[in-house]
């Protein structure tokens, strides 16, 4: 999967991913390289690997 810029998704002179919520990992991991992300009863990991890549497993 590429990154996509925001300029590829403009539309009406706002851009979509400029309307969806972002967040800092770092912050989420709280400096480390771990958070859980709950959503309803699902408990998700969020690493970030040695290479700053983002894995979500369940």
């Amino acid at each position: 999967m590429t990154a996509v810029r925001p300029a590829d998704f403009a539309q009406s002179g706002t851009s979509v991913l400029a309307r969806i919520p972002q967040h800092d990992a770092t912050q989420l991991t709280r400096g480390g390289n771990q958070a859980l992300i709950i959503l309803d009863d699902q408990i998700y990991q969020l690493r970030i690997t040695r290479a700053g890549k983002l894995i979500l497993t369940k």
